[in-house]
């Protein structure tokens, strides 16, 4: 992977998707509006529907909002039993795509965190720990223009 200009996301999520099977993939990319930094979902693929297009998340809410605001990779096993039921409709793409199983990590650009890659699976339990530190390996230090800082240095 390079941070060629013409570094097609779309054709390297469907390839992450293919080799590990997940349902979902997606990135989340900053948007700067008049100070304020919101995320919107610029790439998916295996979504069920067109809902994400609508979905802006604010830093620090939100699966995709925290690992924006830490900068740190997130992994949810099972979703009801670490997040609980209740507390879902503080998730819009995991409720919106059914995702019972989910990493995501962050994706540097000039040591800013610029976007947040999210992966995962409508099955709990599937996405575990070796799988999503096998997956971190593949994507790499980098992925297009962006840079995932956790994989140098650390």
């Amino acid at each position: 992977m390079s941070g060629q200009k013409d570094f097609n996301y779309q054709q390297e999520m469907g390839r992450l998707r293919d080799h590990f099977d997940f349902d979902f993939v997606g990135l989340a990319l900053v948007q700067s509006v008049e100070f304020r930094f919101e995320l919107k979902w610029v790439f998916t693929i295996g979504n069920r529907s067109n809902r994400y297009r609508r979905i802006v998340l604010q830093t620090g809410k939100g699966i995709v909002g925290h690992v924006f605001k830490t900068g740190k990779p997130l992994l949810v096993e099972d979703a009801e039993k670490m997040i609980g039921r209740k507390d879902l409709y503080n998730y819009p793409i995991i409720v919106a795509e059914g995702l019972k199983s989910f990493g995501a990590i962050a994706l540097y650009e000039y040591n800013r965190v610029k976007g947040v890659l999210l992966v995962g699976y409508r099955t709990e339990e599937k996405l575990t720990l070796e799988c999503f530190t096998e997956f971190k390996q593949v994507v790499g230090p980098t992925f297009g223009q962006f840079f995932n800082k956790e994989m140098v240095g650390n």
